[in-house]
């Protein structure tokens, strides 16, 4: 079982891997020079992200993720979202966790498979700061089905709120969102 478990957790990392490098050569756009351009991003959120914690360090640094954290260990993915990326992760807070359904946290954390599908529809390929979330209807989540955004007053993920943007990590940025989303397939 535990083989199995490694074995899908580093497909699940070739698979991330595969869609950032994927979604930037696409936001970089096709061509000669779409290789190289693909390295200039990729280092320039290097540099400018150098020497901050990665995105597991900063959530644990936070204090307000303890659940998010516990969860992302129980689906061992914590190796995952410390690699180098880059992700963008739509953080659902430690109260966002504590308000779903009674029984809904503790089946998901005994259900691993459940729990890998929720915490990765949380996670886009890329390092995408607010400015090109809000661009955005939706967003193809590591998980495969795509998050709803609706920027308005205020800017929404799925039906959570986006709280606070653009925390910046050495591997990404993290949006922190006031509820957890479900994949359209788990509603």
């Amino acid at each position: 079982m535990k083989a199995r478990i490694t074995i899908a957790t580093a497909a699940l990392a070739v698979l991330m891997m595969s869609i950032g490098t994927l979604a930037l050569a696409d936001s970089c756009g096709s061509g000669t020079h779409s290789h190289e351009m693909q390295k200039d991003a990729k280092s320039a959120m290097h540099h400018a992200h150098e020497g901050l914690p990665n995105i597991v360090e900063t959530a644990v640094a936070a204090g307000s993720f303890e659940t998010l954290v516990t969860a992302v260990k129980a689906a061992e993915l914590a190796d995952v979202l410390s690699s180098p990326g880059p992700f963008t992760v739509f953080a659902p807070t430690d109260e966002a966790f504590a308000a779903l359904p009674e029984g809904t946290l503790a089946a998901l954390l005994e259900d691993q498979d459940a729990l890998t599908k929720v915490l990765t529809y949380h996670v886009v390929p890329g390092a995408l700061m607010a400015t090109h979330v809000v661009k955005s209807e939706k967003l193809a989540s590591v998980q495969g089905e795509k998050i709803d955004v609706m920027a308005g007053d205020h800017v929404m993920i799925d039906q959570a709120k986006v709280v606070q943007a653009d925390i910046k990590a050495s591997n990404g940025v993290i949006h922190v969102i006031d509820s957890v989303i479900l994949p359209p397939s788990m509603r």
